[in-house]
């Protein structure tokens, strides 16, 4: 099978704009043996939204990053704050009753407030905007859902209502409209967070790999390097947790959805923030951008599991749907995000597994990592705390009620990975290294194994195992984004093998080409 050679440049720089319009961080690594009361695996919004909130109780916390703080799932986001989340409240007001989507509803709208509260307090001048969130349908047929999701949203407790009028230019035949939302910008706020934990005497260590957990009293986390932290607890907030003990990776799937933006043309913006299943997912918000009053329209949509999408086509489809509805000018950035959803369509957060005692995870956000985040901080700053929230049963990893009735789910999404697992290994991608084009990859059996081998512009080979180091199955490349991608759990590699996103926690290993 040949490899579908490019067509053309894609729209945008490759990089977000959160990424672009902040400045790096250097926070060293691990470099001996340290003892805190808390160790927090994870730099993400939840992570240092977890580390921030325990710091306040007192207690000593080391935030363990792999790669930079508030550069990964969080620097990727369209960092949208609201507790309107598509459509879960009918969903889980059918599933779990009313009080659970009351629940809800109170924990995500609190988290939004948090933010506006911390930044306040804190004084963080993070771009902190209120606009009304919009989940809306052009499909007529569609109307009677979102009638029942605004009546569910209301009844929860949000003011929610439905409405045929929107800020969009364009028709749409419904929405639920929540008022007082809110968008900030990510970076800002967590880099900020991240220094006032420092003045409140916590540590972060950035390029510092956890690979090892002992659980006890204390428990013991042991980085790449071999240095451990000793803490009395810990809290693993890596987006898709790297620890498999608790089986939640049987639970979670990955989705990555990709971002275009452009500056809008003055007096366009439509004065909130959408989102809609329609036409594969699409989602809309502005940004200030520029010194001169300018917005930047922010698009989102054309999901698909890691491994399995054709990015390019994706980002080429997005930018010509947001050219067809807006008046934007020259497309600024392209970048990507992911994120993991729970078969039940609730976040786990709390206690990592039955048996934990000092142990707990943060994942699952569906797509909504910055209320989610920012809630899951406060949980579980007062489950370390020995106090117990409202909402801490709604988000409990160990719930069994709900993971009985998630089974069809669970055994459809399961059917998926073994049909990767199993079927990738049944062909070859390309018969032989000289059908990969330059910039390009492709799985390639040679001498007997299957070799992840991608050519570079200048025509030059790399190869790796194809194998994911986190359970075995095939990646497949990413040639959008130059990675390569495991359809089973979500794990991105670079081309050199280096882990970019887990659960993976291991290099894939390098490959020696014939001749090379």
């Amino acid at each position: 099978m040949a490899v579908t050679p490019r067509t053309g440049p894609l729209p945008g720089r490759p990089e977000s704009y959160w990424m672009d319009s902040t400045g790096p961080t250097s926070y060293p690594p691990l470099a001996e043996d340290i003892e805190v009361d808390v160790a927090v695996v994870g730099g993400g919004i939840a992570g240092l939204s977890t580390a921030w909130e325990v710091a306040r109780t007192g207690r000593t916390v080391a935030v363990l990053e792999a790669d930079r703080i508030a550069a990964g799932v969080t620097g990727y986001t369209t960092a949208k704050l609201s507790s309107l989340h598509t459509l879960v409240y009918e969903r889980l007001r059918s599933t779990r009753g009313a009080e659970a989507a009351h629940l809800y509803a109170r924990s995500q709208q609190e988290a939004v407030e948090h933010v506006a509260a911390v930044s306040a307090e804190v004084g963080i001048d993070c771009q902190l905007e209120r606009a009304p969130a919009y989940t809306y349908t052009v499909r007529p047929e569609d109307t009677d859902q979102l009638r029942a999701e605004a009546a569910a949203a209301r009844e929860a407790g949000l003011p929610a209502e439905y409405t045929e009028v929107t800020g969009l230019p364009f028709d749409v035949a419904g929405a639920v409209r929540v008022e007082d939302q809110a968008q900030f910008h990510p970076r800002v706020y967590l880099l900020a967070l991240a220094a006032d934990l420092l003045a409140q005497g916590g540590v972060i260590h950035e390029r510092t790999r956890v690979t090892g957990l002992r659980e006890g009293s204390p428990c013991r986390v042991t980085a790449e390097s071999g240095h451990t932290v000793t803490a009395k607890s810990v809290v693993v907030a890596t987006h898709y947790p790297v620890f498999d003990r608790a089986l939640l990776f049987a639970r979670l799937s990955a989705q990555r959805e990709l971002v275009v933006a452009a500056p809008l043309a003055p007096g366009q913006d439509p004065g909130g923030m959408y989102i809609t299943q329609d036409e594969g997912k699409r989602s809309v918000r502005t940004a200030p951008y520029g010194d001169d009053g300018g917005r930047l329209l922010i698009v989102t949509g054309e999901g698909f599991t890691p491994g399995t999408g054709d990015a390019a086509a994706g980002f080429r489809a997005l930018d010509a749907w947001m050219r067809e509805r807006f008046d934007v000018g020259e497309t600024a950035y392209r970048w990507a995000a992911q994120d993991n959803s729970v078969t039940d369509g609730v976040p786990m957060v709390g206690p990592f597994h039955p048996g934990a005692r000092h142990t707990y995870v943060a994942t699952g956000f569906g797509g909504w990592g910055m209320s989610g985040g920012v809630m899951a901080g406060a949980l579980l700053a007062r489950l370390i705390q020995g106090e117990k929230s409202p909402w801490a049963d709604l988000y409990d990893p160990r719930r069994l009620l709900t993971t009985v009735r998630e089974v069809p789910s669970l055994l459809g999404q399961q059917a998926e990975v073994a049909k990767h697992f199993v079927g990738d290994r049944l062909r070859s991608h390309v018969d032989s290294v000289d059908e990969i084009p330059p910039g390009s990859g492709a799985v390639v059996r040679v001498e007997g194994r299957r070799c992840a081998v991608h050519r570079d512009e200048d025509g030059g080979l790399h190869a790796v195992s194809a194998r994911c180091t986190h359970m075995g199955c095939l990646v497949a490349f990413n040639e959008a984004e130059t990675t390569w991608e495991c359809p089973c759990h979500g794990s991105r590699f670079g081309t050199d093998g280096e882990v970019l996103q887990g659960p993976a926690t291991r290099p894939l290993e390098p490959r020696e080409l014939p001749g090379s």
